[in-house]
């Protein structure tokens, strides 16, 4: 039976200088874990930004391109965003307010739902769970007065998103090659890991973020026209929702309309209803003309890659995390492939070494001097 894997001779002849490599691997590791959500959000903005970067670059020189992409990307994401989202949650805490106060319309919800079968007591709902209500409300000004006191943290962490996206925009190809030079992988495996890792990325920066975003402008244009509250904080939650498969905008036009229609605006709460059910099923539209039919991700993978990547990577997980897993498969196909391949060459080997061990030692001294010669040829200079 014939050994099926051999230890890497460069282990043997350079003990040393393998220990320290794995060493300052993971050194560098420590280092950047601190900060890992934001140079993550920061790949992933090079990747999404890099073919503007090659655009530009016929124009100007690769270094003021990335600055030109890093100014836009503050100017026109970065900032809105974090105004956004501070405005989301202003509007969250003022809901949440305002069903504390008694200021919605509970009784008039409940028998608009009740006539449609749907017997719900939401004051009784609400005094029975008034103390988890109560607590949840304390952990949520806890965590915003904990925000507010981490912005130095945060203000740093923007700081090193910016700085790998030009690092990546200015030296993305280079580095990638790089990393191919560096990884003990043999070419054809790390090109098909590059490539599936790019279809990865594609399928979900565009597939799901993109369409999500999309969704929730759409439904966010109908709620201000139709007139409902809380337009920012609906709106970032119907891009959250339209994340997972079979839940989508439905969790938030279903709400606002019966709102609309339990306040007397039965013209508009159908309104909405109807064109919530247009910005539900344009997702069949949407998702094949941005990147096609693609396989390369199923309903389990996006859920527990989202929830998962939110827990470990923060709110960059939304992109990475479905990466993550679906790079893991990837990762262990390519793995499980090779091995099996590694092994039938290992047992045909076997399988012929008796026959051919006599020939290779009859041509050997005659080949010696040439391989000798070729080595020396092809020694880098």
């Amino acid at each position: 039976m014939s050994d099926g894997y051999t230890r890497p001779d460069w282990i043997d002849r350079q003990p040393g200088l393998t220990a320290f490599a794995v060493v300052s691997a993971v050194l560098a590791l420590s280092v950047l874990l601190p900060y890992l959500q934001f140079v993550l959000f920061g790949v992933v903005l090079a990747y999404i930004l890099y073919p503007v970067q090659r655009r530009v670059e016929r124009y100007v020189r690769p270094t003021f391109a990335a600055l030109a992409l890093v100014a836009a990307t503050l100017l026109l994401v970065l900032i809105p965003l974090v105004y956004v989202v501070s405005i989301a949650a202003r509007q969250a805490f003022g809901v949440v307010r305002a069903i504390r106060g008694g200021e919605l319309d509970l009784a008039t919800i409940e028998g608009l739902l009740e006539t449609n079968g749907y017997a719900v007591d939401l004051v009784a709902l609400y005094e029975a769970n008034q103390e988890r209500i109560a607590a949840g409300i304390r952990q949520i000004t806890m965590g915003a007065l904990d925000l507010a006191g981490s912005l130095p943290g945060l203000f740093i962490g923007v700081t090193v998103t910016l700085f790998v996206l030009f690092a990546l925009l200015r030296d993305g190809e280079r580095l990638v090659s790089w990393f191919q030079w560096v990884l003990p992988v043999e070419d054809p495996i790390l090109d098909e890991l590059r490539e599936g890792l790019d279809d990865l990325m594609w399928a979900s920066v565009v597939g799901n973020v993109a369409v999500a975003a999309i969704q929730a402008v759409m439904l966010g244009v109908g709620l201000v026209v139709a007139g409902v509250p809380a337009v920012v904080f609906l709106t970032v939650a119907t891009f959250v929702l339209t994340l997972l498969p079979l839940v989508g905008a439905f969790g938030v036009w279903i709400p606002a309309s019966v709102y609309l229609v339990a306040n007397g605006q039965q013209t508009a709460g159908a309104a909405l209803a109807v064109y919530g059910l247009f910005v539900t099923f344009s997702d069949s539209y949407l998702r094949p003309a941005l990147i096609g039919q693609t396989a390369a991700f199923n309903s389990a993978t996006v859920v527990v890659g989202i929830f998962g990547g939110l827990a470990v990577f923060g709110a960059v997980g939304l992109f990475v995390g479905p990466v993550v897993l679906g790079g893991a498969k990837l990762a262990l196909d390519c793995f499980a492939r090779a091995s099996t391949e590694s092994s039938a060459a290992a047992d045909a080997l076997g399988r012929t070494g008796g026959g051919s061990g006599s020939a290779d030692a009859v041509d050997e001294p005659a080949s010696g001097p040439d391989e000798e010669g070729a080595d020396e040829r092809n020694e880098p200079s």
